[in-house]
C-alpha cells in the first residue's frame, strides 16, 4: 500500500486557523478531488468536521481520541495506525490532515502532493517540515495568482528519496 500525504501548506507551513483554510485556491480543491477520488482519505477529526458534507466518492477514515466519536459514512478509528490497518486492502491512502496527523503520518507516508501557496499565514495548525535529504521533488507546477486566486501557488510532488530517483518535471502556467 502506498501512502500519500496531500496537503496545501504556505511558505512558512501553515495550513490554517480555527479549524478553516486561510486561502480559496478552486484549482487546489479540483487536484485535491481528482487525486483523492475513489480511495481511502485519513484525517484527524478536526478535518473532518470543517468539511460541509461528506466528500463524495471517497471512504472517509477519521482518527480521534474520542471514544464514543460516531458519524454516519465515516469509519472511526483511535489512532493513524489502525486507519492504516483498516485501509491495508487498498493499492493506494491518502492523509488530508490537519497538522498533528501529517506530523504522525509523515514517517510512514512514500510521497507527499503539497501544493504551496506563496505567501505567509497566522495559524494555528502547520505543516510539518520536509527533510529534503529524506524527500526528492519530482515534480513542479507554478500557477501565478489570477481572477480566482489570489494567492501564486506551485503544486509539489515530492517521494521518499530510498525510492528510484526520478528527473524532475517543471510546468509553469
Amino acid at each position: 500500500m502506498k501512502i500519500t500525504m496531500v496537503a496545501a501548506a504556505a511558505e512558512n507551513n501553515a495550513l490554517g486557523k480555527d479549524n478553516e483554510l486561510v486561502w480559496h485556491l478552486p484549482d487546489d480543491f479540483k487536484r485535491f478531488k481528482a487525486i483523492t477520488s475513489h480511495h481511502h482519505i485519513i484525517m484527524g477529526r478536526k478535518t473532518f468536521e470543517s468539511f460541509p458534507k461528506l466528500l463524495p466518492n471517497r471512504k472517509h477514515i477519521v482518527i480521534t481520541r474520542q471514544k464514543d466519536y460516531e458519524k454516519e459514512g465515516a469509519e472511526v478509528v483511535h489512532s493513524l495506525e489502525e486507519a492504516l490497518k483498516f485501509s491495508s486492502d487498498q493499492d493506494e491512502v491518502f492523509i488530508i490532515g490537519g497538522g498533528e496527523i501529517y506530523k504522525q503520518a509523515l514517517p510512514y507516508a512514500d510521497k507527499i502532493e503539497l501544493t504551496r501557496v506563496h505567501d505567509t499565514f497566522e495559524a494555528d495548525a502547520y505543516f510539518p517540515e520536509i527533510d529534503e535529504s529524506n524527500w526528492k521533488l519530482i515534480h513542479s507546477e507554478y500557477h501565478g495568482k489570477d481572477e480566482l486566486h489570489k494567492h501564486d501557488f506551485t503544486y509539489l510532488t515530492y517521494i521518499k528519496s530510498k525510492n528510484q530517483p526520478q528527473p524532475i518535471s517543471t510546468i509553469q502556467n
